[in-house]
């Protein structure tokens, strides 16, 4: 047998190893170590280097070096476009093969890796054409065949070239992942600050204080209010602004799950563990490992359940379901309920452990009702969100609808706002919200009890030049004044009939039959 064909034959082995290294689940930069060991070991390519073009800049950095075992540089070796014969490579994005290094000007040495007497080959590591971007180089043993070695070369940087690529788009894939994930971090920040829960009424201002206090440590929150008091709101802006905030932030509400079915929500459970369980599965409490469990509505869980909840509070440690390894977990649980704790617990409906451990730090949210003056400051906030849902129309609302919304109880607080907020958006047709509209949504009994009757009352003296009055408001309060008869109203306006009757259609106001 020929000595090329021996050549060939050896090249082919490595080529077949080498291709199988690569493919593999190894690290890249070991899996690039490895192909440089066989290329020594099994083709009696030596001193093999391969420099990778670093994604930031147009230099190359010695990425891995063979010289009888794993060579390691203190300091990283660079290589420019252009600079040395690495950097022709690179700049030429060809193969060349050098007969004698000690006669090769270009050949800088940096590496110090290189015997003078033997040949040197370098081939670019290219994704495609004209995209360089890394050289893989090696010395012969000897000067026979340097053609077939050159090929050889060319064909194993290839193979590495796939494996950079794939390795590229991974780590591109991550840092648009990581970039996204920081960005919906800030905007996750942003739209739970302190500064995005509404109020400046005296009842909020000492909700502040305390949650921007609680908001510091983590201790365990009980936030308490009736429905609709923007508990979630609280909760949400306690972990964001917490040293939590970099971690998981999970939710439960404990009143819409059976006691089987939130046992395994929070701990979650083993395979087969009942009918169903078709794999293992983590629960919340695992789920929020050094983050903030918000568990809503706690005051409706079972005393059963109590029990097992107790449990966690206190030693931080849990069993999945149908499970016997112990699971122990860093969890700031974060609760709420609009029930009165203290008479549950005197009636033996909760237990009394229980709800020490979670009213460490009570946050009481005060109704809407007890909170008027912070009303307008509402309306505006929530009619952005609702302008936003209704694809960007313009909203506004009127001094007089206002007035009538701070007349109401509000039993469903800052929830129903928001409910009579949208309904009246739907109904204004050019999404100006005025006393018209807002007595249209529903809340007539409201203007009534307010003494601001739909029926005309003679007795009801209305100032036509109020300065707080607009056109539209002051026309619907002579209508209403006069029956909503055009030529009454008319003369309260000093208007001709034709006068009323034009502004009635431009204002768009809708006649009522009296």
């Amino acid at each position: 047998m020929s000595g090329r064909t021996q050549l060939i034959e050896a090249e082919l082995d490595t080529l077949y190893l080498i291709s199988q290294v690569l493919n593999s689940t190894h690290d890249l930069y070991a899996k690039l170590q490895a192909v440089l060991e066989m290329l020594h070991k099994r083709s009696g390519m030596r001193s093999g280097m391969i420099t990778l073009r670093e994604i930031e800049s147009s230099s190359m950095i010695v990425s891995v070096v063979h010289t009888n075992g794993a060579g390691k540089f203190s300091e990283p070796v660079r290589y420019n476009p252009g600079e040395g014969l690495m950097g022709a490579i690179l700049d030429e994005g060809s193969t060349i093969v050098v007969d004698k290094v000690s006669e090769e000007p270009r050949f800088l040495g940096r590496m110090g890796l290189y015997k003078p007497e033997l040949p040197f080959i370098g081939s670019p590591i290219y994704i495609e054409e004209g995209d360089t971007i890394g050289v893989l180089a090696a010395q012969p043993d000897n000067s026979l065949f340097l053609g077939e070695r050159a090929r050889f070369m060319e064909m194993i940087a290839n193979l590495i070239a796939q494996s950079v690529k794939m390795l590229r788009v991974i780590e591109r894939n991550q840092r648009n992942l990581l970039s996204e994930r920081d960005q919906l971090k800030q905007a996750l920040i942003k739209n739970y600050s302190f500064e995005n829960i509404i109020g400046h009424s005296l009842p909020m201002l000492k909700v502040f204080d305390v949650i921007r206090q609680v908001a510091k440590w983590n201790t365990t929150v009980l936030i308490r209010g009736e429905s609709g008091t923007g508990k979630e709101v609280v909760a949400n802006a306690i972990h964001f602004n917490s040293g939590c905030a970099g971690g998981p932030f999970l939710k439960l509400n404990c009143a819409a799950l059976p006691d089987t079915l939130l046992e395994s929500e929070l701990f979650g459970h083993e395979k087969g563990a009942f009918s169903g369980a078709l794999s293992q599965r983590k629960g919340r409490f695992e789920l929020a490992d050094n983050g903030t469990l918000f568990l809503d509505e706690i005051g409706e869980i079972s005393a059963s359940f109590q029990a097992k909840l107790l449990r966690v509070l206190q030693e931080g440690e849990f069993e999945r379901v149908g499970g016997t390894q112990t699971i122990k977990v860093n969890v700031r649980i974060i609760a709420a309920t609009n029930r009165n704790l203290e008479e549950e617990v005197t009636e033996g409906k909760f237990r009394e452990d229980l709800y020490y451990r979670l009213n460490v730090m009570p946050v009481q949210m005060p109704a809407l009702r007890d909170r008027t003056e912070d009303i307008p400051q509402l309306s505006e906030f929530l009619l952005g969100r609702i302008s936003e849902q209704q694809g960007g129309r313009p909203l506004e609302i009127k001094e007089s609808a206002i007035r009538i919304l701070m007349k109401h109880n509000w039993p469903g607080n800052v929830r129903e706002l928001a409910n009579r907020l949208e309904r009246a958006a739907i109904m204004s047709p050019d999404g100006v919200i005025d006393r018209d509209v807002m007595v249209n949504s529903g809340l007539e009994d409201v203007v009534a009890q307010a003494g601001l009757n739909l029926k005309p009352q003679k007795s009801l003296a209305v100032d036509f030049n109020d300065e707080n009055m607009d056109d539209r408001e002051r026309v619907i309060a002579a209508l209403e004044q006069s029956g909503w008869v055009q030529a009454k109203a008319a003369r309260l306006l000093n208007m001709t009939p034709r006068q009323i009757a034009y502004r009635i259609m431009t204002l768009d106001i809708t006649m009522k039959q009296i």
